[in-house]
Parts: structure tokens; sequence; C-alpha cells
């Protein structure tokens, strides 16, 4: 298995209610991203994909951090929750700055799994007709940002899937 050891993720449900269906892949999905780091040091998760690029695990879950923060804080919760990773003068930082340091891993995963835990508690206290606003001014639902961070993180654990096989070879779901 990938990173050694067992699967750890739990398949959506194949029945159920429609949150229940969209949390369950949601989930399988963040497992899936721990899943290609599992065992692997700073040093890897910093490691580049191909030059120019500055695609790394590190900026993955650096990224996905404050996406997880900018739909569910900022736009379902209504908080003013600055990016964790970048600024508005740089704006790819959550990549360029994934520096093979353990304390910046070590941050990378505390803060992705506080924006999870929150996201989480918003999702199940939330109706899914719940909106909150872009900042772009697009009224968005609950639903539709379920829905969108499933293809988010379907769309970056392809990465993950080619980054971990350039690190060491392994492969799997």
């Amino acid at each position: 298995m990938l990173g050694g050891g067992p699967d750890p993720r739990t398949d959506p449900p194949g029945r159920g209610d429609e949150r229940a269906v969209l949390t369950g892949f949601l989930t399988y999905q963040r497992d899936t991203l721990e899943l290609k780091c599992r065992g692997l040091g700073p040093e890897e998760l910093a490691r580049r994909a191909v030059e120019p690029s500055a695609l790394s695990l590190l900026g993955l879950v650096r990224h996905l951090a404050d996406v997880e923060r900018s739909w569910f804080r900022r736009v379902i919760a209504g908080q003013d929750a600055p990016p964790i990773f970048y600024t508005p003068d740089a704006l790819n930082d959550d990549f360029d700055g994934a520096a093979a340091e353990q304390a910046l891993a070590d941050e990378a995963w505390a803060r992705w799994r506080e924006e999870v835990a929150f996201a989480d508690e918003v999702t199940a206290a939330t109706s899914l007709d719940a909106t909150g606003t872009t900042r772009r001014g697009d009224e968005v639902s609950l639903r539709w940002v379920l829905t969108h961070m499933i293809e988010e993180y379907a769309r970056h654990n392809g990465h993950a899937d080619l980054l971990r096989e350039r690190i060491d070879g392994q492969v799997g779901e």
C-alpha cells in the first residue's frame, strides 16, 4: 500500500442522504491527500515536480489549507479570515514558500487539520441551502461549496499521484 501500512480511508457511502454522500466523498478525498504524503519527510514533501513549476506535496497541503479556509470561513461562515500561506502581493507563496524544513511541514499539516476541522463543524451545523458570497460577488450554497471542494481535492490528488511517484516510485489510489 502507498506509504506503507493499511489504507486509512473509508469509502464514501453508496446510499444515504445528500449531506452524508457529499461529506463522505470530501472526507475520502482529504484522506487521499494524507495517504499520498504518508511516510515522507520535509525534503520529499517540498520536492518540486519539474522546473519551472513550484508544485510540491507540501505546497498542495498549504494551498488546500487556504482553500478550506477561504470557502468555509470566509464564504460560508462570513468570517474575516486572511489567507495563511499567501498574500495579495505574493499569490503563489503557498507553493513558493514550501521549503524543506520540518517546522514548515508541521505548520502546514497543523493549519490544514485546523481548517478541515472548522469546515466539518460548519458543514454539520449549516443547511446545504445556506449561501455565502464569493470574492467575485457570486452567491453560492454550502452544497455547491462541498461539490467544488470534492473537485478541488480530486484534481490536486491527481497532482499528488504524480509527485509521489516521482519522489519514490510509489503509486496507488
